[in-house]
């Protein structure tokens, strides 16, 4: 929901703010890279689930190393974002 909410004021801020086509094609990118992550991180959490149902210390750091890649993707667009809008704010 927090990604769903961060592309939705993602795009009503390009829109509002006049982006740049390689602006948008940046944002686009990064967007569907978060999306992505996203949904490899639920796919392996899944399939963890499945595999091993009880709780294995293995299983959370794969599970947790999953969860990060999703962090460090959100960042790399958060960072995108701010180089964007920044000067356009300011």
């Amino acid at each position: 929901r927090i990604h769903l909410l961060a592309t939705v004021v993602v795009l009503i801020l390009a829109a509002y703010l006049n982006a740049s086509r390689i602006e948008w094609i940046l944002l686009t990118i990064v967007i569907g890279m978060v999306w992505a992550a996203e949904i490899f991180n639920t796919a392996i959490e899944r399939i963890m689930d499945f595999i091993s149902p009880h709780i294995d210390p293995k299983v959370k750091l794969i599970k947790d190393m999953s969860a990060a890649a999703v962090l460090v993707c959100a960042v790399l667009a958060a960072a995108v974002g701010l180089i964007i809008f920044i000067p356009k704010i300011i």
